[in-house]
């Protein structure tokens, strides 16, 4: 998901779990194979346990982040599959069209 912060794009990683739960949210300005990794790393260290299967939307640096930092978790890449991830956006979203919406002036709207 792409924010506009102060006028500059950057990308919003985010993990969530088999139950929807976000186990993670990272704001960074590229979507290469470091940040990735660097995504992962920070995910990994927050965790317990290594997950056995990950799904991920068609983003290619994915995949090199995941054969460098869990060989052995099984890598599934869709667009239908991640709904969690996406609809775990979704407070988000709102949250920007509420911000578009509303003028701090109401009476200057013409």
């Amino acid at each position: 998901m792409f924010l506009r912060i102060n006028g500059e794009l950057h990308y919003l990683w985010r993990a969530v779990d088999q139950h929807g739960v976000v186990l993670d949210i990272l704001v960074q300005d590229r979507r290469s194979a470091a940040a990735a990794k660097r995504f992962f790393k920070r995910l990994l260290a927050g965790l317990k346990y290594k997950p056995r299967k990950i799904v991920t939307d068609g983003l290619r640096s994915y995949g090199v982040a995941r054969r460098e930092l869990l060989p052995e978790a099984r890598h599934r890449s869709s667009r239908y599959l991640n709904n969690r991830a996406e609809n775990s956006h979704r407070p988000t979203r709102r949250r920007e069209r509420q911000m578009q919406t509303s003028c701090p002036f109401p009476d200057l709207k013409g």
